[in-house]
């Protein structure tokens, strides 16, 4: 039995020196290892040996199997490797041939000034808060001081569902919200989609609003002003300058238009801003004390400035667009000019 395994242990290696490729390798280990094989019938036949010989040969059997599985490994590790090296030079790709050319793309410039917007804000204390963009009446009216009878309920302007469900015409319906639920002092903004029935050139029934809300002790003009000077010049360039103009809001009182410089001519006139040197960009004012009395907050303790214009405006001053439908047509060749 010794002999015969020492036999098939050579005869092994002599076979196995022969072979060329992965199928006679396989091959071979069914010859040698499978359940028919050589090695496997030894083992069969050790039953017939007399008891004190079946360790001697057993281990023997052991020694050849593991040198016999070595040898393979081996060899399968030799065509593994013949193999990748013939797929690397079939698909061999020279590293220092110059690449193709491909265009970069860019971000929408609504979402450009969402980003601008939202950052700068940020870094100056404020918290972002989003709310429904299908809203009770309550919120998108009655809670900013604007009641049954007042115009911008008009079906002209709103798009109602029912006499109670809206789609909100202004994201001032989130600071409602958020007044009703955060106790001051906070600082937040409310960015988002907002929808009125109007459609031409500079209008659209689908757009883009960013407000904020400041409400704390001993607020004032003065601290509106010099956050939107931060705002604007973070936005247009340090020269930008604003002014403010008496207007009415319901939810503020005072009101103010806020202009901003050109920033195409700098403020010394053009086409633009109609030779005027300002644009009309933002409406903001001191918070109504019926608006916070009727959010919970009293107003004799605390005091709130607000803000508010159209991202969609403010892309097209940045970017010197005439039309917001083209901001919404996506159209290619508009897209390529963003870069």
């Amino acid at each position: 039995m010794q002999e015969k395994l020492q036999q098939l242990s050579i005869q092994a290696k002599t076979e196995l020196n022969q072979i060329a490729d992965a199928v006679a390798l396989n091959n071979f280990k069914v010859k040698y290892l499978g359940k028919q094989g050589l090695l496997t019938e030894i083992l069969r036949g050790m039953r017939d040996l007399p008891a004190e010989q079946r360790p001697v040969v057993g281990a023997l059997v052991n020694q050849v199997r593991q040198e016999i599985e070595e040898q393979i490994a081996s060899k399968q590790e030799q065509f593994d490797k013949i193999q990748l090296e013939k797929e690397l030079a079939k698909n061999y790709i020279d590293i220092t041939e110059p690449a193709k050319g491909h265009e970069k793309g860019a971000l929408h410039p609504l979402s450009q000034v969402f980003e601008l917007l939202i950052d700068s804000c940020v870094n100056m204390g404020f918290k972002v808060v989003e709310g429904p963009e299908v809203e009770l009446d309550y919120y998108n009216f009655e809670a900013l001081n604007i009641p049954k009878n007042h115009p911008s309920r008009d079906m002209q302007d709103t798009f109602f569902i029912t006499d109670n469900i809206l789609l909100r015409s202004q994201t001032s319906s989130v600071q409602a919200r958020t007044m009703q639920v955060m106790k001051p002092p906070f600082k937040i903004i409310s960015p988002g989609r907002v929808y009125r029935n109007d459609s031409d050139a500079t209008h659209s029934p689908v757009f883009h609003q960013m407000e904020g809300l400041v409400v704390d002790e001993n607020i004032s003009m003065a601290d509106l002003k010099a956050m939107l000077v931060e705002l604007m010049r973070k936005t247009f360039g340090e020269q930008t300058q604003i002014r403010f103009r008496p207007s009415f809001f319901p939810f503020t009182e005072p009101s103010v238009e806020v202009d901003v410089t050109c920033p195409t001519c700098r403020g010394s006139g053009c086409r633009l801003c109609k030779g005027t040197g300002y644009m009309e960009l933002l409406g903001a004012g001191i918070v109504n004390p019926k608006v916070l009395e009727e959010c919970g907050i009293d107003s004799k303790k605390y005091r709130g400035f607000a803000f508010g214009f159209g991202a969609d405006r403010v892309a097209m001053v940045k970017n010197s667009i005439s039309d917001i439908r083209s901001m919404f047509r996506n159209d290619i060749r508009f897209l390529k000019q963003m870069k």
